[in-house]
């Protein structure tokens, strides 16, 4: 009879475990990341301008791929400027997610009292209703007409004729914020919900006052769960393109989403869509390596 070990059974037990999370990760991300990449590297139907994949890697055409990335960085990049406006608007409106979210976050993680519960619910309240019918609201809000431009008006001290909705950078990034922000009130609640009070009365023992307490003990241990909100509010930042439509709509202020969506919807240009998305992953992978780190050294582990 064969001997047993006894760690044997604990050893297998967290593979099976992570089993159902790795065949989901391969039906829903790496078997469809496969079709974009074969779509990429593939070619286009001379006749239908439909897509025809390369599934074999050593078939793979670096054309359509290699013509997106000239339209960004050569001469004639006119797709570049839309690339660099979406870096400036997911930076500008992942930070001011950041200065809206963590006073919220941190006033009812520490004194909200019984209250906590309902004002989470408060923040999720938005969860409920669809992003659509929100932006729509903003529509409604910034009209000529709309509410902003009368309150603006009261008494003469602003102009109330502001039109908000003729390709206005800044409307776009208030959409954004609108949108994203209770995606970085939740991580940042839950951070700072974790750090224990005996803590920061440790530090406030010490002599250190509230406002040097918070610079050296709850920011820095808040700071992984800042680079969570950050990167849940930053990822699908890169690739929208509804809020730009909605608010704006003109050129001048399109996104890689913009860029996207419209090449999905041409015949033909099936592989470029393709190739941004690819780009905007690329991109993408630095606030994931970023997180990763800082949970890394939050828990201990070295470089």
């Amino acid at each position: 009879m064969a001997e047993t070990r006894p760690g044997q059974p604990v050893r297998l037990l967290w593979p099976l475990l992570a089993l159902p999370g790795m065949v989901w990760m391969a039906l829903l991300f790496v078997m469809p990341l496969y079709v974009v990449l074969a779509i990429v590297f593939g070619g286009i139907d001379p006749v239908f301008r439909s897509p025809l994949p390369a599934w074999l890697p050593w078939e793979w055409d670096f054309t359509q791929f290699n013509f997106v990335l000239s339209r960004i960085l050569g001469e004639g990049g006119y797709f570049g400027p839309a690339m660099l406006r979406t870096a400036v608007y997911v930076v500008v409106a992942s930070s001011a997610c950041v200065l809206i979210a963590y006073p919220v976050a941190y006033y009812t993680a520490r004194y909200a009292g019984r209250y906590k519960g309902l004002l989470l619910t408060l923040l999720i309240a938005p969860f409920w209703i669809s992003y659509m019918m929100r932006m729509l609201a903003w529509v409604n809000l910034l009209q000529d007409d709309g509410l902003v431009n009368q309150a603006l008006s009261i008494g003469g001290l602003f102009p109330g004729d502001i039109d908000w909705l003729n390709g206005r950078a800044s409307t776009v990034v208030l959409g954004l914020v609108y949108g994203y922000v209770p995606y970085m009130i939740l991580p940042l609640f839950a951070g700072l919900d974790r750090i224990p009070a005996a803590t920061l009365e440790a530090a406030r023992d010490l002599g250190a006052s509230r406002l040097e307490a918070f610079r050296r003990v709850t920011l820095p241990l808040s700071r992984p769960a800042i680079v969570a909100g950050v990167l849940l509010t930053s990822l699908p930042m890169l690739g929208d393109y509804f809020t730009n439509d909605l608010l704006s709509g003109s050129p001048g202020t399109s996104t890689a989403g913009n860029l996207i969506n419209n090449s999905v919807t041409t015949p033909g240009q099936t592989g470029q869509a393709g190739a941004f998305v690819l780009l905007v992953l690329l991109v993408a992978l630095a606030p994931m390596l970023l997180y990763v780190r800082t949970t890394r050294d939050s828990s201990g582990v070295q470089s």
